[in-house]
């Protein structure tokens, strides 16, 4: 399965459901992703794309980690 991001790529959270806990802290932040953690939830959910956690560092310095389908093209 091919990451759909990687390291040193420019990311925006995109957060679109408003009763997302993260969705007024996160939603519209950009950063860079500066690590790529492998888990196992790829084998729970039965989606391989979730098997990964994308550390980003946000612009603020912030760091934080999102799954892929929180992440866009900067």
């Amino acid at each position: 399965m091919t990451k759909r991001f990687d390291t040193g790529d420019r990311v925006r959270i995109d957060i679109p459901d408003e009763t997302d806990p993260d969705h007024d802290r996160l939603h519209s932040c950009r950063g860079t992703v500066v690590n790529i953690i492998s888990d196992d939830a790829g084998a729970v959910t039965d989606d391989e794309r979730e098997g990964y956690l994308f550390r980003v560092e946000l612009d603020d310095g912030e760091t934080v980690d999102v799954r892929w389908r929180d992440l866009r093209p900067a």
